[in-house]
């Protein structure tokens, strides 16, 4: 019924790269003294089905975002662990290497009664009882030993500090481990689901920095190979087209040489053209320079003539105002000895 798992896709950043891959610390320590609680990104069955129908078809590569995951956290449950080794180091009284050895010795047994005995129950639970008793020889078997190293361990040490030197960090999980932890407590341990889990997480972290060195390798090979494909294929590309090209140098050369010829030509006519414009236009001033002397010498010719012109008018002019002027002192000579006579006419009749 949540819409919002719905419209999600497995491809999607929320969704948990380490529970698609059946690996999340929070899935396989819940329940256990180290829960984790709810993981903050997406946990679906439904998304991890499709991943896996997903993957058959192409790879994802979600096994790197795997890894870190699963790095950063035990990562963490290391630095837990050489923490408590230096806090037991602190509260326990120091020991000489030769019983520091022996008191490891103790512990390795012990770890290996509490497997296999883990082992024994877990066979005898499948049913196969057979194998469950050959496991438990096995564990009598071990049991002695560990009898031999802590009387060898007891001797080298007194009574007040055998007692005190108990405890061990388990390196798989970072638990307390006693010195004289019964068989029964250390197949709990060793047994159960914060052991086996821990186990299961490194177990699947080296699986995965196999699976991940595997796939870079894989991808780099794929790389290279598709250079090589493609530098031979520029290759032949060049080879075929060697021929083409030089069949294209031949007519570009040609062409260039079309083309200078055309321009040669072409400056050629050009220059006939100026050549002919230029004795065109010598032509054209020189009957311009022909014409404007003509010209000139016609309006010499006709301004001489005119002032000749002028001039004589203004003499004929001048004559007959003279005339004009002689006749009128004539004529006034004349009248005044008509009126001379007229007078002395009439003086002789009276």
């Amino acid at each position: 019924g949540d819409e919002t798992r719905q419209r999600v896709k497995f491809t999607d950043d929320r969704v948990c790269k380490s529970h698609l891959l059946d690996c999340c610390p929070h899935d396989i320590l819940a329940g256990t003294r180290m829960d984790l609680g709810e993981c903050t990104k997406i946990h679906d069955l439904a998304l991890r089905a499709d991943y896996e129908i997903a993957s058959k078809e192409r790879d994802l590569f979600f096994e790197l975002d795997a890894m870190d995951h699963l790095e950063s956290f035990i990562a963490e449950c290391d630095r837990r662990t050489e923490l408590a080794k230096k806090r037991l180091a602190e509260t326990q009284e120091e020991i000489s290497a030769e019983v520091s050895a022996k008191a490891e010795k103790v512990h390795e047994l012990n770890e290996d009664i509490g497997k296999l005995l883990a082992k024994a129950e877990q066979l005898g639970a499948e049913g196969n009882v057979d194998e469950s008793q050959k496991i438990l020889m096995e564990v009598e078997k071990v049991r002695a030993k560990k009898k031999e190293a802590e009387e060898e361990y007891r001797n080298s040490m007194p009574a007040s500090s055998f007692q005190q030197q108990k405890l061990r960090v388990c390196e798989v999980c970072s638990a307390y481990l006693g010195l004289h932890d019964n068989d029964r407590r250390l197949a709990d341990h060793f047994g159960g689901k914060l052991h086996l889990g821990f186990i299961q997480i490194r177990e699947k972290l080296d699986q995965l920095r196999k699976t991940v060195a595997e796939k870079q390798e894989k991808r780099n090979q794929d790389r290279l190979r598709r250079r090589e494909e493609r530098e031979r294929e520029e290759r032949m590309g060049r080879r075929s087209d060697e021929p083409e090209a030089i069949s294209a140098l031949l007519r570009s050369r040609s062409r260039d040489r079309r083309r200078r010829r055309s321009r040669s030509a072409s400056r050629d006519r050009r220059k006939s053209r100026s050549r002919s414009r230029d004795r065109h236009r010598r032509h054209r001033s020189r009957s311009r320079s022909h014409s404007r002397g003509h010209r000139r010498g016609s309006r010499d010719r006709s301004s001489k003539h005119k002032s000749s012109r002028d001039r004589s008018s203004r003499e004929k002019s001048r004559d007959r105002k003279e005339k004009s002027s002689s006749e009128r002192r004539h004529e006034s000579t004349n009248g005044k000895s008509r009126s001379k006579r007229s007078e002395e006419r009439e003086a002789g009749e009276i």
